[in-house]
C-alpha cells in the first residue's frame, strides 16, 4: 500500500508557504531617483531608456535594441516593420499569449497556427512548413516557458522560403540554442519586461535585431512614425506608427534590472534542472522536454501527464496542491485562437471580414485546429519556478511530485 495522499486525508509534504518574489530593490531606487532628479521623464533627451537599449542589445551581441511599453508592443514593432499587405500570412504558435497574435491581426495580417511537438509544446517545424503559401511573409516562433524551440530547423526553413523569422522570447530571457542566445537567431527577437518575467519593469518590452533597416522601421513605429531627424521645418511622419515609447522611469528600472539578468537566469536554470533530475524516475508525469544542445531559462516549470496515467492533469494538480505545492493545470486551457472570440469568429474590425477577405485561403480556427496542442494543454501541469526558491523548496516540490505520481489513482 502506498503512502496516503494529503488529498485523501494524509499528511502533506509541506505546510510552510513558499517565498514571495521580490525583484526590485536599492539599485532600482537609485536609478529612478536619478531620473526624477533630472526632471525629465520623457525618453527623448533623457538617458535611461537609451542606456537600457544599448545594454540589452550588447548583452545579446546585436547592434540594435528598441525599447517599448510591453512585450505585446515589442511584437507589434516587429510585425509593423514587415509592412504587410492586407491578408498576408504569418505562421505562429497555438500555445501562447494573445499578445503574440493581436499585432498580426492589427497590421492586417492573418495568423496561421502550426501544431506543436508533443513533448515540448513548441511549434513543430514540419507543421509550419505545411502551412506556407505565396502569401506567407514570416514565421513567429514562441519559446514556451523559456524552452527554446527547434531554431535550427526554423532558421533553415525561413532561409529556404525567403521568410522573416521573428522570435517571441517573452518567457525565454537568455535561453540558449546550441550556444546561441534566443532572440539573436531570427531576424528580430522580442522580449517582455512584465512583472512575471525574468527581469521586470511592471510592464515594458524591447525588440532587438542585427538588421539596420528593420531597426529603423521599428524605431519609427514605436514613435508614431515620426522622423525626428528630418531637418525640415515641419514634422515628417514616415510610417503610420503608434506611441509605444518607454518612459524614463521605466527605463531606469530596466537599466538596473540588467545587472540581475544573468544571475536570475543562472539560478532558475539550476533549480529547474535540479527538479528535473530529482523526479526523473516518475512514471506518469514527465518534465517538458528540452532539445539536445538547448538551455532552458524556466519562466515556469511544466510537467506533462502521460497518456497512460491513471489520473488527469486536473487530478494531479489538485493532489499536488494538497501536498502544499502551488501549481495549476492546463496553462491557458485551450489553444489561443479558441480563447478569444474575435479571433475564433474572425471578426477583428467591427462586423467586417477584414483581413480574411483579402486572402483566398479558407482559414478555420476551431476544435480540429492544432489537435496536438489541444492534447498537450489538456495534460499540462504548471509549477512556479524562480530564483527565490531554496534547495529545501525544490526538494519538497520533488518529493510531492514523486508521492503523487506513485499513489494517485483516479
Amino acid at each position: 500500500m502506498g503512502e496516503r495522499l494529503a488529498v485523501d486525508g494524509g499528511k502533506p509534504v509541506r505546510t510552510k508557504p513558499f517565498p514571495k518574489e521580490r525583484k526590485v530593490g536599492e539599485r532600482e531606487l537609485k536609478e529612478v531617483a536619478e531620473a526624477l532628479e533630472s526632471a525629465w521623464l520623457f525618453r527623448w533627451s533623457g538617458s535611461k531608456v537609451a542606456a537600457f537599449e544599448r545594454a540589452f542589445a550588447q548583452r545579446h551581441g546585436v547592434p540594435y535594441g528598441v525599447a517599448c511599453t510591453s512585450g505585446t508592443a515589442a511584437i507589434h514593432l516587429a510585425i509593423a516593420a514587415l509592412q504587410l499587405e492586407p491578408g498576408d500570412e504569418i505562421i505562429t504558435a497555438p500555445i501562447t499569449d494573445v499578445g503574440t497574435v493581436a499585432p498580426i491581426l492589427k497590421e492586417g495580417g492573418i495568423p496561421l497556427f502550426a501544431d506543436v511537438d508533443p513533448e515540448t509544446g513548441n511549434m513543430d517545424p514540419e507543421k509550419a512548413k505545411q502551412l506556407i503559401s505565396e502569401r506567407t511573409k514570416a514565421i513567429l516562433v514562441v519559446h514556451l516557458a523559456g524552452n527554446p524551440c527547434d531554431l535550427g530547423a526554423f532558421e533553415n526553413l525561413a532561409k529556404e522560403k525567403g521568410l522573416i523569422l521573428i522570435e517571441d522570447c517573452a518567457q525565454a530571457h537568455l535561453a540558449e540554442y546550441h550556444g546561441r542566445l534566443v532572440g539573436t537567431i531570427g531576424h528580430i527577437g522580442c522580449f517582455s519586461l512584465q512583472q512575471s518575467k525574468h527581469i521586470v519593469t511592471g510592464d515594458g518590452g524591447i525588440s532587438i535585431t542585427a538588421d539596420e533597416e528593420l531597426a529603423t522601421k521599428m524605431a519609427l513605429f514605436m514613435d508614431k512614425g515620426w522622423d525626428r531627424g528630418s531637418g525640415t521645418p515641419h514634422r515628417v511622419y514616415k510610417i503610420l506608427g503608434l506611441n509605444y515609447r518607454m518612459n524614463e522611469l521605466t527605463g531606469a528600472v530596466a537599466l538596473a534590472q540588467m545587472e540581475r539578468l544573468d544571475l536570475v537566469v543562472s539560478e532558475r536554470r539550476k533549480r529547474g534542472d535540479r527538479l528535473s533530475q530529482l523526479i526523473s524516475e516518475c512514471r506518469f508525469v514527465k518534465p517538458q522536454k528540452v532539445l539536445d544542445g538547448c538551455q532552458h531559462s524556466y519562466w515556469h516549470y511544466q510537467l506533462l501527464v502521460q497518456r497512460e496515467a491513471p489520473f488527469t492533469a486536473d487530478d494531479f494538480a489538485q493532489a499536488l496542491q494538497a501536498e502544499g505545492i502551488p501549481c495549476g493545470a492546463r496553462y491557458i486551457g485551450k489553444p489561443i485562437f479558441l480563447c478569444h472570440d474575435a479571433i475564433t469568429n474572425k471578426r477583428i474590425f467591427g462586423h467586417s471580414s477584414f483581413p480574411f477577405d483579402h486572402n483566398p485561403r479558407q482559414v478555420v480556427y476551431n476544435e480540429s485546429t492544432c489537435p496536438i496542442a489541444q492534447d498537450y494543454l489538456s495534460r499540462l501541469v504548471v509549477l512556479p519556478l524562480h530564483e527565490f526558491l531554496s534547495e529545501e523548496e525544490i526538494t519538497d516540490m520533488a518529493q510531492a511530485i514523486i508521492k503523487v505520481d506513485r499513489n494517485l489513482r483516479r
